[in-house]
């Protein structure tokens, strides 16, 4: 069974930008072939702005990389979705149902999220929101979420 995953933007940054326990989660999907990352392109768009601020764009030149290239990188691993409908679940974060609304679209059997008001729901329509640290334990004590 393949094991399909939502990472928010603030993990896909760092997972792609620097070296902590979100670059570990990717590099464990990464090992894995029955993992699939999925996205939208609402998240998309989020991460290539979110490339383009201050901190990130100054770590991209620090590793000699492109937003662009990174983006790329990103898009050729991940299933691109295409939500019918972004519910309001997440109060507070209009940005985070985005989220939500590709686990959904996407049939994810986890959101992995450094959000505290993605984390505080615990789950949405059977969907798990954990930590990387929390998904990187799912995936190698069981091989499952």
């Amino acid at each position: 069974m393949r094991v399909r995953i939502v990472l928010d933007t603030n993990v896909t940054l760092s997972a792609l930008l620097w070296r902590g326990t979100p670059y570990r989660l990717l590099e464990a999907i990464r090992q894995r072939g029955d993992v699939q990352l999925i996205s939208s392109a609402a998240l998309l768009d989020e991460l290539a702005d979110v490339l383009t601020r201050p901190s990130p764009a100054k770590r991209l030149a620090v590793i000699g990389k492109t937003a662009q290239a990174v983006l790329a990188d990103y898009v050729e691993v991940v299933e691109v979705v295409a939500p019918t409908e972004v519910p309001r679940v997440v109060p507070g974060d209009a940005d985070d149902d985005h989220v939500i609304a590709a686990a959904v679209a996407g049939s994810a059997d986890l959101i992995v999220s450094g959000d505290s008001d993605l984390l505080g729901i615990g789950s949405h329509q059977g969907i798990a929101i954990v930590s990387a640290a929390e998904a990187i334990g799912r995936i190698e004590a069981t091989g499952r979420t």
